[in-house]
């Protein structure tokens, strides 16, 4: 998974970033809400880490709806040392997977990563069998529209003969010879 890393504080974007390197996540960093902002313009990452409180115009809750906004499948971890539960309420109403204190636990990090992959992984498999129900379900209309087609015409021949061998004021041989050549259309 790639993940964005936006926090205005050096240290924990280096140690954000070491940590989720070191684990095999492909990582990118920030330095404020501006930053991620304008990497979210030529990027799509698959979860978002922001602190919440970030200088400039764009915090973490601006961040969060930006990136709703260009990528509706994005997640977004919001990330405060100035937690209240209104917060944590108003991050998870603006669509914030989850929301985690400073100092963050990063056992717990990686826990709530993996409940994120195995998410995905979910709806990736239930969109995978969605498309190949779509196409089975195609390929057994186009079945059905072909059988029909077929029975039409089965039909068609069959009334055929019975017509052919039921004229009586027609010679016997000639009635099964036509009947012959019908069948062999």
């Amino acid at each position: 998974m790639t993940i964005l890393i936006a926090d205005d504080d050096p240290v924990i974007r280096k140690l954000f970033e070491k940590r989720l390197t070191n684990a095999g996540y492909q990582v990118r960093v920030a330095v404020d809400g501006m930053d991620a902002a304008q990497q979210l313009h030529t990027s799509c990452f698959d979860i978002i880490i922001t602190d919440l409180v970030m200088p400039g115009d764009i915090g973490g809750l601006e961040l969060l709806q930006i990136a709703k906004q260009r990528h509706p499948r994005t997640e977004v971890i919001v990330i405060t040392a100035h937690s209240s539960i209104d917060t944590a309420v108003n991050a998870m109403k603006n669509g914030a997977v989850d929301y985690l204190e400073k100092p963050i636990n990063f056992d717990e990090l990686f826990l709530r990563l993996d409940k994120i992959a195995e998410v995905n992984s979910l709806v990736k498999n239930a969109g995978d069998l969605r498309e190949a129900m779509d196409v089975t379900e195609s390929m057994a209309a186009k079945t059905i529209q072909n059988l029909e087609i077929t029975a039409g015409d089965l039909q068609l021949k069959i009334d055929r003969l019975e017509t052919i061998l039921c004229d009586a004021s027609r010679d016997q041989q000639d009635r099964i010879d036509e009947a012959l050549d019908v069948i062999q259309r």
